[in-house]
Parts: C-alpha cells; structure tokens; sequence
C-alpha cells in the first residue's frame, strides 16, 4: 500500500492529500488548522504533501533533513508554475 501511495503522489499531489484526507489523519496531526492544507492544497500541492508525511516519519516535527526534502517539494512546486508559464509563453 505505500507503493501505491507514493505512486499516487507522483502522478498528482492534491490526489494524493484528498487520499489522506479521506483514509488517515495525517494532516490533521501535522497541521493546527484545516486552513493551511486547504491553501496548500491549491497553491503548494508539492509542499503541503511533503511537509504532512515528513511530520509523520519524524518524531512529529519537521527538522534537520527533512526539511530540505520539504525544500525541495517547494521548488517542485515553482518549478511547475514557471514550466507552465514558459510553456504558455
């Protein structure tokens, strides 16, 4: 089942966040609000997945190198705005 997750989370990000919305609670855990996944949700897929799941494999807080793997879910995430613009352009 996590491979499917993870593939899953590679085809589509905000799949994969109504996918743990509905089947865990990993975001309700890693996030004091609904606000901040329902805004990541639109605007930083990437990110928002990422910072739920490394909250969760950590020791429920995001430190050390996991952030720079959140880091890098949010320059996939700027990457997929500017490749969207460039290809419009």
């Amino acid at each position: 089942m996590p491979c499917l997750a993870a593939l899953l989370a590679l085809i589509s990000p905000r799949l994969a966040i109504i996918a743990l919305w509905l089947f865990s609670d990993i975001l309700s855990r890693s996030f004091e609000s609904w606000f901040i996944p329902f805004i990541g949700f639109f605007l930083l897929p990437w990110t928002t997945l990422a910072y739920a799941v490394m909250w969760d494999v950590g020791t429920n807080a995001v430190t050390g190198f996991e952030w720079f793997i959140v880091g890098l879910a949010f320059v996939a995430d700027l990457g997929s705005y500017a490749g969207g613009r460039s290809a419009r352009g």
